[in-house]
């Protein structure tokens, strides 16, 4: 191998250690909350999603991450990950979520109306 291609080498494996870093620390950072996963949803534990710490946006809301933005719809509920300019559609709310996260509440607050 040519000593030329080395430092090209040693760029893309560092690029690929901070691109995997990147997404680690966004997908741990998704759900801090742990527990009460069963109807009524108590003993949880963890702080729920402060929606109104997260950037507004016409439709909704995200949540800024490293290399994957959380996309959430004010009117539907439905997440979308939103990675290099891909909007990839993941779920709307789940029933933990909406006891835990209180995600209606937060949007009528922000002046949407949720349909979820």
């Amino acid at each position: 191998m040519s000593y030329v291609l080395y430092p090209f080498a040693i760029i893309g494996v560092v690029s690929l250690a901070l691109l995997a870093t990147g997404i680690w620390l966004d997908v741990r950072d998704f759900d801090t909350t742990t527990g009460g996963y069963e109807a009524p949803y108590e003993g949880v534990t963890g702080d729920p999603v402060d929606w109104h710490a997260l950037d507004i946006t016409p439709t909704g809301v995200a949540k800024r991450g490293y290399v994957i933005n959380v996309l959430v719809d004010g009117t539907t509920g439905m997440i979308t990950f939103e990675v290099f300019g891909w909007h990839i559609p993941f779920r709307t709310f789940s029933e933990r979520a909406l006891v835990v996260h209180q995600p209606r509440e937060a949007f009528i607050a922000m002046g949407f109306h949720p349909e979820f």
